[in-house]
This record gives C-alpha cells, structure tokens and sequence, in this order.
C-alpha cells in the first residue's frame, strides 16, 4: 500500500478532513469550516501536509496517556490519526536513524496552545529514547527546565493565565544512538517592560507571586520581604490571584526543578536575591530637583519624604 492509499483510507474514517491538502473545494471558508468541524469532536489536530495544525481546547484531553505514546511510537507519519506525537516522532526518527538534524518550529498567537505544544514534543521524546540511569537523569533535566523558564518568563494575560512572555531557540544533542546528551538554549527574548508595568487585569511574571506566596518565613525574612503582594508597585493587585493557579505549590515545583536542573543552593539563593531587589526597586521613589546645565535632575526620596 502506498502512503497515498494510507492516507486516503484513514481519512475516509476521520470526523471532517485530516489532512487539508485533501480538502475539496479549498477556500478560507471550507478550511475554517473543517476546523471547526473536527474541535466540535474534540479532534484539535490536523495535517496540512507535514504541518500539524493544533486548536488550543482550553481544557484536559485524554490523548497524552502513555499508551498513545506507544500507539505512535515508530508509526508512519500518516498512518493514525493527526497528532503531535506523530510529528515527534517523526523528527526523532529521522534524527536517529537517517543522522539528520531536525528543527521543529512552534508558531501562533498569544494562548495557542505553543508552551503546551513544545512540552508534549520534548516528553515525547523523553519517553521513545533509550533508558538508562546517565540517559533518565538527562531528560529529566530537559523537561525540568520548563517550570523555572516559566516562572521567570510566563505571566497571566488578558488571553491566557499561563502566557509565555518569551521566546526561545533550543538546541538538544544527542548521540548516535537516539539518547539525549543535553540541551542548550541559544537565543531567548523576554518580554521585559512586563516586570515594571502591566496591563489591567494581567499579572507580572510568576516567580514574584510565588516567591511571595510560596517562600518560608525564614526565606523571605532573609530576603527582606512581606507576603503582602500591596507592598510592592511593580505587583497588580486586581489580578494578584487567580483561580486554578496555586503560587505556593508552584514555588515549591521551581525550587526543586532549579535543583534538578543542576543549580546550587548558593545560586537558588542568589536569583532569589535578584528577584527580591527588583521587587524593592519597584518601590523607590523619585522627587524632582532643578535643572543643571539644561538637564532635569531628581532624587530619591524615602517614606518620610527626604532626600
């Protein structure tokens, strides 16, 4: 049987059209259409061609089990139904067998679904290559990186609680024979007017609230630090908490994943540090002064209002 024919004859059992570039007649219309289609029955991934097309749910879907990464697992691109799995492993694949680099881009807009999407890629990847106790503690160092990227560089938007305010090109090496050897991230772009002002309704990047919220007594008392998210300007407070995300526990699982990651306790200490002194920064208050030589001059000005 051809790929044609495998195509073809798994379409035919498809809820609208798998893969689009089989899409008759093609128009903007029949192509949203087909979409829709195909989410109403909670089918949220489509080919077109090699491309994978995915719509965000918004909501848990019981197609990452284990069991579908087996159902994938050396499959032809186009022989189950359209997934992301099929796409990594298609990439793995052909890395480990053909020693061909490979380069998955992940693309859309704000709440698309890219963060989820990069981590189902990375875990699937995770889960196909080989096992061993050097190997296992690789991948877990790849995956655990996600959490602290989040952290620092994700915030709730007016679009999504959970939005990447970054983006990033990572490389992840592996040897001849399929298994990790590490990772390296070779370009990042973070959002930074974020840290000293957001919209209404959106939030600074998550670390602060979990800092915060998740710290001891004894850390933050270190740290010189209150729980009391009003204290400091750069936090908003219209949207300080947000139901479904538990700061506190948060705290806890970028903690542990900085050490899984290979930080030192001195180093978690010293971002945490880092994070503390913007937070201060924040707070320090400017009065205005004469002008000296054609330039406006200020200073700091304390609680108590002197200089």
């Amino acid at each position: 049987m051809t790929k044609m024919e495998v195509k073809t004859s798994l379409l035919d059992n498809m809820i609208g059209v798998g893969d689009m570039v089989l899409l008759e007649p093609l128009s903007e219309d029949s192509f949203i259409d087909n979409l829709k289609k195909r989410f109403d029955h909670s089918e949220i991934y489509t080919y077109i061609g090699s491309v994978v097309i995915s719509v965000n749910p918004y909501r848990s879907l019981p197609i990452y089990t284990p069991e579908k990464v087996e159902e994938y697992r050396n499959r032809n691109f186009y022989e189950l139904s359209p997934h992301i799995y099929a796409l990594a492993d298609e990439a793995y694949r052909s890395l480990r067998d053909q020693d061909k680099d490979q380069c998955i881009l992940i693309t859309g807009e704000s709440g698309a679904g890219k963060t989820e999407a990069s981590k189902l890629v990375m875990s699937y990847v995770a889960a196909v290559c080989g096992k061993g106790a050097e190997v296992n503690q690789v991948k877990e160092q790849l995956l655990q990186s996600n959490p602290v990227l989040e952290a620092f560089g994700n915030a709730k938007t007016m679009r999504n609680d959970n939005s990447s305010r970054f983006g990033k090109y990572m490389d992840i090496e592996f040897d001849f024979k399929g298994d990790p050897l590490g990772g390296v991230i070779s370009n990042y772009l973070l959002e930074k007017s974020r840290v000293v002002k957001q919209p209404r309704g959106e939030r600074n990047f998550h670390i602060f609230y979990q800092l915060l919220s998740g710290g001891s007594e004894e850390l933050l008392r270190k740290l010189k630090l209150e729980k009391d998210f009003s204290k400091y300007n750069y936090l908003s407070l219209d949207s300080a908490c947000v139901n479904g995300i538990d700061d506190a526990a948060n705290f806890r699982t970028v903690r542990n994943a900085m050490q899984i990651v290979g930080f030192m306790d001195e180093e978690i200490q010293s971002v945490l540090e880092v994070v503390a002194a913007v937070l201060k920064l924040g707070n320090i208050e400017f009065k205005p002064e004469s002008r000296v030589n054609g330039l406006d001059e200020s200073k700091v000005r304390d609680k108590n209002g002197r200089n």
